[in-house]
C-alpha cells in the first residue's frame, strides 16, 4: 500500500469515532480491498459452473487418486489394501481391456503412413483403409483440421453403418463427428437453450437415475432439469404416467423443449423394450418435444431376452417425424477407446435452415480430433469378411463381449446374494446400480458428518477396501433410497476379488452400525 493511500486511510480512521458506523471509511476500505484482491474469486466466476456437479469424477474418485499416489510412494498411513480398484468410471482400457488390433493398426498407420507402408507385416486392408482416410484429410495428414462436421468419407461410413443397422436411409450430411458423444450432447443442449432470449429457462426432461453429464451441463447453461423417475421395481422401465407427471409439474417454472433418453441405461444397466420406446416417441410427439437419444451402449446387450432398438428405426416404423438427435461413441461397446474421444451425432428431421445454424455453431470449435474421427470410422466400418484382418477382429470382438456378459451376470448375482443389497439384472451397458439398505445408525453417522448416507457408505468402502464406486446421489434417486454405481469392467479375476472384498466390507459395515 503506497504512502498516499496509507495517509488517507489513517486520516479517515482517525476521524471515525466508531469505525463500525463510519460509512466513508468502510466504503474506502472496500475499494482498497477490492483493488488488492484477484479479479477471479469464487464469487466473481460463473456461479453456474461453481455449482455444477459431476459425481463420476467427484470427491470420492479424487480421494481414490490421492490413495493411489500414497500407495505408489509409500507415504501416508498404512492402508488396509494394496491397490485401488477404479470401479467408478466406464474406462475399459484403464481396466486392462486389450485394444482391437485392426483399430490400432489403422490409427498408428494414419499417424505414421510412411513407416506403415514400409512394413510388410501390416495387412493390405489396413494400408488401403489408411490411404482412403488420409486422402480425405487436408494435406493427407491427421495433423490437418477437418471440416467442422468431420472428414467426409468417415461421415459417409457412419451413414452406411446406420443404414445397415436400421434398414433405413441415412444422409451422411446429417452426421456430425464429435469429440466423444459428450460433446454432441453438450452441443445439442446448448443449441436448444433459449433461456436468455425467452426470459424463462429452457427445460429438458432427463431420466433419474441419470448420467451426470446432463445435470452438469444443464446447470452450467442455466437450463432446467425436469426429472422423470425410472421404475426400479420393473427393471428400471419407463412409465408414461411418470412422464406426464414430470412434464405437467415443470410447466410453471420452465419451457420444456426436449427429452433425453439413455438406452441402454447409464447407470441402471437397463435396456428399453420396443413398447417403451414407442410410448416415449408418442409422448414427445404429443407434447412437441425433440428427442435426444444417448445410444452409446448399443453394442452392450447382455440379457438374451433384451434387444437394442434405435429411436430412429422405431420412429420411422410409427410414421412420426420428430426432431431427433442420436449419439454414438468409440468409447464404449467392445472397443473402449475412451481416450481417443471419438463419437458422432446424427440429426433426423431437422429443418434445413436450423441444421445450417447448428453447423455454424459447431464451426467455432473448428473440429473434433481427426484421430478420434478415425477411431469412429473403425467402429462403424470394420474389416470386410474376405480380408486377412477379419478373423482376428471377430475373435477379439466376440471374446471381449462374452467376457463382459459373464461379468455382468456375476456382479448382479453376487450383489443379490448379500443381505441388504438388491440389484436388478445388468441387461446392458457397463454398470450395476444396486440399492443398499442402510441401518439407521449409519444414516445418523452420515448426518453427523453432514454427508449423504450413500456418500458416507462409498467413502468408507474406499478407505477400507480400496474399491472406488460412485454414490447414487450423484445420479439421482427416489428420496429415502440409497444406491451406488459400479462398473462391470474389472477383469474377471479382479472382479471376483473385488466382489469378495465388497461382501466382507458390507457385512462388517452393517454389523458396525446395527
Amino acid at each position: 500500500m503506497n504512502s498516499i493511500v496509507l495517509k488517507k486511510w489513517t486520516l479517515l480512521a482517525h476521524n471515525c469515532n466508531d469505525l463500525r458506523n463510519c460509512i466513508q471509511f468502510d466504503t474506502y476500505l472496500k475499494q482498497i480491498t477490492r483493488r488488492m484482491s484477484s479479479v477471479l474469486t469464487t464469487d466473481s466466476i460463473n456461479q453456474r459452473v461453481r455449482h455444477m456437479e459431476y459425481a463420476v469424477r467427484g470427491p470420492i474418485p479424487q480421494r481414490a487418486g490421492q490413495l493411489e499416489k500414497e500407495l505408489k510412494s509409500g507415504s501416508g498411513e498404512k492402508k488396509p489394501f494394496d491397490e485401488v480398484i477404479r470401479a467408478n468410471i466406464g474406462d475399459c482400457h484403464a481396466m486392462q481391456q486389450k485394444p482391437i488390433t485392426f483399430f490400432r493398426q489403422v490409427l498408428s498407420g494414419s499417424a505414421n503412413p510412411l513407416e506403415m507402408h514400409s512394413n510388410p507385416k501390416i495387412p493390405k486392408e489396413v494400408k488401403e483403409r489408411v490411404d482412403e482416410l488420409l486422402n480425405g484429410c487436408g494435406g493427407a495428414s491427421v495433423g490437418a483440421y477437418s471440416e467442422s462436421t468431420g472428414v467426409e468419407i468417415i461421415r459417409r461410413h457412419v451413414a452406411q453403418y446406420i443404414e445397415e443397422r436400421d434398414g433405413l436411409p441415412s444422409d451422411w450430411q446429417n452426421i456430425v463427428l464429435t469429440t466423444g458423444a459428450s460433446e454432441g450432447a453438450k452441443a445439442i443442449l446448448g443449441f436448444i437453450n433459449s433461456t436468455a432470449d425467452e426470459g424463462i429457462p429452457t427445460g429438458v426432461m432427463v431420466p433419474i437415475p441419470q448420467y451426470p453429464l446432463y445435470s452438469a451441463t444443464l446447470t452450467e447453461m442455466g437450463m432446467n432439469l425436469i426429472s422423470y423417475y425410472l421404475d426400479e421395481q420393473n427393471q428400471w422401465a419407463l412409465d408414461i404416467n411418470e412422464l406426464r407427471r414430470a412434464l405437467n409439474e415443470s410447466k410453471s417454472v420452465c419451457k420444456p423443449k426436449a427429452i433425453v433418453v439413455i438406452n441402454p441405461g447409464n447407470p441402471t444397466g437397463s435396456v428399453l423394450t420396443k413398447d417403451n420406446i414407442e410410448n416415449i416417441i408418442r409422448f414427445a410427439n404429443e407434447n412437441n418435444l425433440m428427442i435426444i437419444a444417448d445410444e452409446v451402449y448399443q453394442h452392450n446387450i447382455w440379457d438374451p431376452s433384451a434387444q437394442f432398438f434405435s429411436f430412429k428405426k422405431v420412429m420411422n416404423e410409427l410414421g412420426i417425424k420428430l426432431e431427433l438427435a442420436s449419439m454414438m461413441s468409440a468409447s464404449k461397446g467392445f472397443m473402449g477407446e475412451c481416450g481417443l474421444r471419438g463419437g458422432y451425432l446424427e440429426l433426423a428431421n431437422f429443418d434445413s435452415q436450423v441444421k445450417a445454424i447448428f453447423y455454424k455453431m459447431l464451426s467455432a470449435r473448428l473440429c473434433s480430433s481427426v484421430l478420434g474421427q478415425i477411431a469412429m470410422d473403425c467402429v462403424v466400418n470394420p474389416p470386410p469378411k474376405e480380408t486377412q484382418s477379419y478373423d482376428l477382429y471377430m475373435k477379439e470382438k466376440k471374446e471381449g463381449l462374452e467376457s463382459l456378459r459373464t461379468r455382468a451376470q456375476l456382479i448382479a448375482e453376487t450383489f443379490n446374494s448379500i443381505e441388504g443389497i438388491q440389484s436388478n439384472r445388468v441387461a446392458g451397458a457397463m454398470y450395476a446400480f444396486p440399492k443398499i439398505i442402510l441401518p439407521p445408525k449409519a444414516i445418523k453417522a452420515a448426518a453427523d458428518k453432514k454427508q449423504k448416507p450413500d456418500f458416507f457408505y462409498a467413502m468408507e468402502l474406499l478407505e477400507t477396501t480400496g474399491i472406488c464406486v460412485v454414490p447414487g446421489s450423484g445420479f439421482g434417486q427416489i428420496e429415502g433410497t440409497y444406491h451406488f454405481r459400479t462398473t462391470i469392467l474389472p477383469q474377471i479375476e479382479n472382479l471376483r476379488k473385488m466382489m469378495s472384498k465388497f461382501k466382507e466390507f458390507h457385512l462388517n459395515f452393517v454389523n458396525k452400525y446395527k
